[in-house]
């Protein structure tokens, strides 16, 4: 049997590309997909609650999912390098796969916003970093200029290639549970992913869509049998110092712990709001104490050790769980966007520190007995 390749050759029917397209594959996707026991217990949730865990993909987020495209894409069409603006992720990601293709690979970088866990795998994976002295958007701004005018290949969500790649989340979330969720929940930054995800869940249940960006509304990757019978109502939330949604346009200085969506003007907005509106869902926010508590309560009552952002998720949904709005009895996938290792100061800022003792059985067992 011939072991799992990657999403690109798990779902070729359902992706632009051709036999002769030379797949830059580290092999991400089918990532687990954990139904959570205690978590939904604690906050008073009677449904089912699962989370999407994308933090295990290859380079620790989704990302990977959308970079296997775009520089495969990149890499067919004759590039040698690709350039991105990043608030760390997409950073990462790209500089593995160009380092997988052999080719160059430039991140812009906000100067001292970027988690260390990302400056270190761009770094390692050997990316020209370049930290701008200036936000997201302003590195947003110039990779958008630079690769209209260079021989290289943008590889941020504007990119078409990158949200085909990211809508096989859907796919393989109704491969798991037999259906779509009723609901589905994620963090809101650049906006690209809520826009994918609401691409694949369309996709499969054959029904056009206004945030196919790929081929506006004409999709010839629909499946002759649809996959699913419903689409899911999609939920976006967002970091209360970075949310364009709920503040109706740009943001010009976003600021939030969760630094992944620390993005003030997202280039997937019309999109986003394509899928919102059809799937009959809504935008929110969260304050950074909220998505701080979410990561912690997730991490401690399941195990299960996200990046502040990829909390932002399971903080929209308590929210919206104890406000009445999510329907009693429904499912709900909830997307994880990242490991909680791309972020370890953040995480440990919050914990109980270690205790300092004696190497003397005493000193431990006293510890132990307190907290027994």
């Amino acid at each position: 049997m011939t072991h799992y390749q990657g999403l690109i050759h798990r779902y070729r029917h359902r992706l632009p590309v051709t036999d002769s397209t030379p797949v830059v594959t580290l092999n991400e996707g089918n990532t687990p997909l954990i139904e959570l026991l205690n978590l939904p217990k604690k906050i008073g949730f009677d449904g089912r609650l699962l989370v999407k865990f994308e933090g295990l993909n290859p380079t620790g987020s989704f990302k990977d999912r959308g970079m296997t495209m775009a520089v495969t894409k990149a890499v067919e069409a004759g590039s040698r390098a690709i350039i991105c603006a990043s608030t760390g992720n997409t950073s990462a990601a790209a500089a593995a796969y160009a380092a997988r293709a052999g080719i160059t690979s430039f991140v812009l970088i906000p100067d001292g916003k970027i988690a260390l866990g990302k400056l270190a795998q761009a770094m390692m994976h050997g990316a020209v970093v370049l930290q701008i002295q200036g936000n997201f958007d302003d590195g947003m701004r110039l990779v958008q200029e630079i690769s209209s005018e260079l021989p290289i290949a943008l590889v941020n969500s504007v990119n078409p290639f990158r949200l085909q790649g990211q809508k096989t989340i859907a796919f393989e979330i109704i491969e798991a549970l037999g259906e779509a969720p009723d609901y589905h929940v994620l963090p809101v930054g650049n906006a690209g992913n809520i826009s994918a995800h609401w691409m694949g869940y369309c996709e499969s249940t054959g029904q056009e869509t206004a945030a196919c960006g790929h081929c506006q509304g004409h999709c010839p990757y629909h499946p002759a049998q649809p996959l699913a019978t419903q689409r899911p109502i999609m939920l976006g939330y967002q970091a209360s110092g970075a949310a364009p949604f709920m503040r109706g346009g740009p943001v010009s200085n976003p600021d939030t712990i969760a630094t992944a969506i620390r993005i003030g003007n997202p280039m997937s907005w019309p999109l986003a709001w394509a899928a919102v509106r059809e799937s009959g869902g809504w935008f929110d926010e969260c304050t950074d104490p909220e998505i701080l508590e979410a990561q912690r309560l997730l991490a401690q009552t399941e195990g299960v050790f996200c990046e502040p952002s990829s909390a932002t998720s399971l903080a929209g949904f308590m929210k919206d769980v104890k406000g009445g709005r999510i329907r009693s009895g429904a499912t709900v996938v909830a997307t994880l966007t990242g490991h909680g290792l791309k972020d370890p100061d953040t995480a440990i800022g919050q914990c109980v520190q270690p205790h300092r003792v004696a190497a003397e059985r005493s000193a431990i067992a006293a510890i132990i007995e307190r907290s027994l």
